[in-house]
């Protein structure tokens, strides 16, 4: 793991509003929401993110009408991890009728703004009740109805009711997607017309582990957020391991367990024989792929900028990494989620490319990331960066240099933050060394 901080002036940084670098941070000092009133957007985000919430809010609540919903599911649930194994689990539900599956659907998010993810998630309503875990393989009638929307494949109309009205609290979180009000719920009726024939296959064969069966929905095209839903209303595994997981813990595993599985397929593959380089910017994420001569390795570091979600500090930034070898890893990574979706979404740039690399992701943070949007961020704009075409450089200078004048932050902060990009500049490779044996 690589983990580090340093202070302002630094150079290169592109303009900010001036008081985000002299006002301290809210969890410094709680009163600046009271101070501002998002006139002066003191904590230097280029949007007020307490009004973003509130007029996302403003839409869906009207349409609540007491304890009493109808309306449409993406389809889409969640499990929740408090309380575990005995968790709250409960569907998504749009007050929209007709197709609502772009609501769930991060794959189709590439290319729009925070506001209209934002919009997308705070237009569903989540219903809760408290289930165990090992209630998948016995499930209530209620769980029944959820796991049947668990491998549905279409957005499913659907009635709910409230034991009251629901709150409008918006859930953010680094790993899932946000979503809006919450409420426990008494009753669910969920009419599912269609289901998707692999998830629906996949669930009746209790011979198949779960690993095994994540595998083949992918390898059938299954797009990964539906194999995580399914994943984790435990519908998945061998009978008698059958298991709810919360939401946040299936979103990693599932991209973990692919990963790995293309992974095996990436370590027979010839070794790329130059340095590609891939840029592309999102959501006020700056980010650079890049992949090295050589066998497979592979980092993923993230550097915060002053002012942004998780680094509220107004003089600072910080950088964070972690990397495994050709072998992989045997540890949870430091940076959590985000490092096993990237990994994912490197392992299919690399099966698509028909070659073994080293790979390093560099992600520069901005103030424009006002929320958590949760790991799908990562996956698919990493997923989206190898999509374009790369440049193909002649050496590590001409890399140091897009680095350089691609991120704010300084390159030598790079450099120092990163193991594969240090081994890269001072170990030589055995076919380096091969022109000069074969001269002597």
């Amino acid at each position: 793991m690589t983990t580090e901080s340093t202070a302002s002036p630094i150079p290169g940084l592109p303009p900010v509003p001036a008081l985000s670098w002299t006002i301290p941070g809210l969890r410094e000092d709680p009163t600046m929401c009271l101070k501002c009133r998002s006139a002066q957007l003191l904590c230097g985000k280029p949007i007020c993110p307490i009004l973003l919430k509130y007029r996302a809010f403003e839409r869906t609540l009207p349409m609540i009408e007491g304890t009493e919903l109808a309306g449409s599911s993406p389809p889409g649930l969640f499990v929740g991890r408090f309380g575990y194994p005995k968790v709250a689990l409960g569907p998504l539900l749009s007050p929209e009728h007709g197709s609502t599956e772009l609501l769930d659907t991060p794959e189709e998010w590439v290319g729009r703004s925070v506001q209209e993810v934002v919009s997308f998630r705070t237009g569903l309503v989540r219903g809760t009740t408290r289930i165990r875990v090992t209630d998948a393989e016995r499930p209530i009638p209620m769980l029944e109805e959820l796991q049947l929307l668990g491998i549905a494949g279409e957005s499913v109309e659907s009635e709910a009711t409230f034991r009251r009205p629901p709150r409008g609290h918006l859930a953010l979180s680094d790993s899932t997607p946000p979503f809006g009000p919450s409420a426990p719920i008494e009753r669910v009726h969920l009419d599912v017309r269609r289901v998707d024939p692999h998830l629906d296959r996949l669930s009746s064969d209790t011979d198949a582990n779960a690993r095994i069966a994540v595998g083949e929905l992918y390898t059938r095209g299954v797009r990964v957020s539906r194999i995580q839903r399914a994943f984790s209303v435990g519908i998945l595994g061998r009978h008698g391991r059958r298991r709810l997981v919360p939401t946040r813990w299936s979103i990693t595993a599932v991209d973990d367990l692919l990963s790995k599985q293309n992974l095996e397929l990436v370590r027979s593959l010839p070794e790329l024989s130059e340095v590609l380089l891939y840029r592309y910017t999102a959501l006020d994420n700056r980010w650079i792929i890049v992949l090295l001569p050589g066998a497979y390795r592979y980092e993923s570091i993230e550097a915060w900028y002053p002012n942004t979600l998780w680094n509220p500090s107004p003089s600072e930034f910080v950088v964070i990494g972690d990397h495994e070898g050709h072998s992989g890893r045997t540890t949870y990574a430091s940076i959590g989620g985000c490092y096993y979706a990237a990994r994912l979404a490197t392992s299919e740039g690399l099966l698509a490319l028909g070659r073994q690399a080293g790979v390093v992701v560099l992600r520069e943070v901005h103030p424009g990331e006002i929320l958590p949007l949760g790991v799908w961020n990562v996956r698919e704009h990493v997923r989206a960066a190898l999509r374009t075409r790369p440049e193909r450089l002649p050496g590590l200078g001409e890399l140091f240099a897009r680095v350089g004048s691609t991120f704010a932050i300084p390159l030598e902060r790079w450099k120092r933050a990163s193991t594969v990009l240090h081994e890269a500049r001072t170990q030589r490779r055995l076919d380096e060394w091969a022109p000069t044996a074969l001269a002597a």
